[in-house]
């Protein structure tokens, strides 16, 4: 649908940030034109996020509002795949459940597309002037070197090829054959979004309110190790 931006929230055992980001999005103004719609994918948690959600759900009376649920967690690429399959939005942007990432921002991602630039907009975490947590030393250096292996098999110049914030056309991604179920979906799908001829890609500087294990964070080192080999294997070894 023209002019609607699709936005999915892959999410398991966030009852304690989920109504939050989902108020944030509620109260986004789009450029002129836009509407926005949500598509909820709950991973099978194992906290009480699903009753919460209801809980609002009834309290707001929000319809716009989509809600599928996992049959077992499968991992938040996997629940990533199933938003992809059930958005109708022109555009779409992934959002995580925490609140890391601030949605007032999606104009920012939007207008570059908008204004006849850009295909795919990924929000870095490492430019511009807005602001950033400062947390794990460790962390942005994986980051970084992640990012720079993995331009240097796909020849973009990304800073920040693991970013939530990757805004879409819905065309370039629907037809993708996504394969990674956890956190190997960001090098695999900037790998095969990468190889579509004449794909205008751009990256505009982005907000980041990271949080500490303590408060949910969840991706950990083997992750980390997971991205290097998808890097590998989406750019060298299997290439479909």
């Amino acid at each position: 649908m023209e002019n609607l931006l699709s936005i999915i929230i892959p999410c398991y055992n966030e009852e304690k940030t989920l109504t939050r980001v989902l108020d944030s999005i509620r109260a986004v103004e789009l450029p002129e034109g836009m509407e926005k719609e949500i598509v909820i994918v709950n991973d099978c948690s194992t906290d009480r996020t699903f009753e919460v959600l209801r809980e609002h759900l009834e309290k707001t009376g929000d319809e716009g509002i989509r809600i599928y649920h996992q049959p077992v967690n499968m991992g938040k690429g996997a629940a990533i795949h199933r938003g992809i399959k059930e958005v109708n939005g022109e555009y779409l942007i992934v959002q995580d459940a925490d609140l890391e990432y601030d949605p007032r921002e999606y104009k920012d991602l939007l207008k570059p597309c908008l204004e006849g630039f850009a295909d795919v907009v990924y929000g870095s975490r490492f430019m511009g002037n807005n602001p950033h947590r400062i947390l794990f030393y460790w962390h942005s250096i994986g980051n970084r070197f992640l990012t720079r292996l993995s331009n240097m098999f796909t020849n973009l110049n990304l800073t920040d090829m693991e970013t939530c914030y990757k805004l879409f056309r819905s065309e370039f991604v629907k037809p993708l054959n996504l394969k990674e179920k956890r956190f190997g979906f960001e090098p695999e799908i900037t790998a095969k979004i990468a190889r579509i001829p004449d794909v205008r890609i751009y990256e505009v500087g982005i907000s980041y309110y990271g949080r500490t294990y303590a408060e949910g964070k969840k991706i950990n080192w083997k992750d980390a190790f997971r991205a290097l080999w998808c890097i590998l294997k989406y750019n060298v070894f299997s290439r479909r």
